[in-house]
């Protein structure tokens, strides 16, 4: 699918994995509408050429809705993609030191990562599907963002690991729902990832969790994110799987 002249969505856009791949489709001659809370957006500073940030959370519906609307506004520029990369990774014992696992906190981990995610997703997709399609046949691509830890949660994270395990429960029956409206869905599940978070603990600890990749021997790159991004969307035979971008890692229990 060619992204020239069109418009994608990104949410968590204004860092990491979603500032890298708002970046890319910008690159790619897309307008980017990318979606994030406030303070991350003012913390991001003047979004790339191409981009512009939309105070959004994807907790909240209607702001969804109204943000989605506002994004497939452009005639000239019709919806055609959009990624998912908003999320949170609290960490918690379901039995710890200080009793069980907050229970609102579990909630609100599956709310922002899942609920979002399928939020974004849907009310994305009713607006692309009212676009004309390409010569394919194809109106749009939406990738979502999974996690290694769908597979192989480490201790302490259950809400997160069941969050990104409902994202890929979700990708194949989410593919075939929107077949017919020649929406493709494709979900990719980064492993440790060099983000803003892994940028604020120690350069030893870094390496430790580097040693740990088979190969190669280090964390990943949004960059990396954002090219498997445009290569879901440039492959138009990729639809309803999900895409381990690891290095080979298979995470151990802690």
């Amino acid at each position: 699918m060619e992204l020239a002249r069109t418009t994608a969505i990104v949410t968590g856009a204004a860092s990491g994995l979603g500032a890298a791949t708002a970046a890319a489709l910008a690159g790619a001659g897309a307008t980017v509408h990318g979606f994030d809370l406030g303070p991350a957006i003012a913390a991001a500073g003047d979004a790339p050429p191409g981009v512009r940030h939309v105070d959004v959370d994807v907790c909240d519906p209607a702001a969804v809705r109204a943000a989605v609307d506002q994004a497939a506004a452009d005639g000239d520029a019709p919806l055609r993609t959009v990624v998912n990369c908003a999320g949170i990774a609290p960490s918690q014992r379901i039995l710890g030191r200080r009793g069980v696992h907050d229970l609102d906190l579990y909630a609100h981990v599956v709310r922002v990562n899942l609920i979002g995610t399928f939020t974004v997703l849907a009310l994305a997709a009713e607006r692309i599907a009212q676009t004309s399609p390409d010569g394919q046949g194809q109106r749009g691509v939406i990738v979502t963002t999974a996690s290694v830890a769908a597979y192989e949660g480490q201790v302490g994270q259950a809400a997160y690991a069941s969050s990104k395990g409902g994202i890929v429960g979700l990708t194949l029956p989410a593919a075939r729902d929107l077949a017919p409206h020649g929406i493709r869905v494709m979900t990719i599940a980064p492993g440790i990832m060099l983000t803003p978070m892994m940028q604020t603990v120690s350069a030893e600890y870094r390496a430790g969790l580097a040693a740990g990749v088979p190969f190669p021997p280090r964390l990943g790159d949004p960059g990396e994110y954002a090219g498997l991004v445009l290569s879901v969307i440039d492959n138009d035979y990729l639809n309803g799987e999900v895409i381990r971008l690891d290095g080979a890692l298979r995470m151990a229990p802690r």
